[in-house]
């Protein structure tokens, strides 16, 4: 279940993931590159953003949405 963007975990991030669904299979290393430093980027605006908990603070875990795909291609 997704998070809510929460500035205090953001201050404690020590980590970042972002994860691909199957059905972005196509998108090639290098655009998934670019993809996922934007998403981190604006992580307040993912659609599906979790904050995961470790030891030393917390990883941002974005999972790839069509929304995220749709919103990050209307900039460009």
């Amino acid at each position: 279940m997704p998070d809510k963007f929460d500035p205090y975990r953001e201050s404690l991030i020590v980590e970042e993931k972002t994860i691909w669904p199957k059905e972005f299979a196509d998108v090639s290393l290098e655009r998934q590159e670019a993809i996922a430093r934007q998403l981190h980027k604006e992580a307040a605006a993912c659609g599906h953003l979790e904050y995961v908990r470790l030891h030393t603070g917390f990883c941002r875990q974005i999972t790839v949405t069509q929304e995220d795909m749709a919103r990050l291609e209307a900039k460009t």
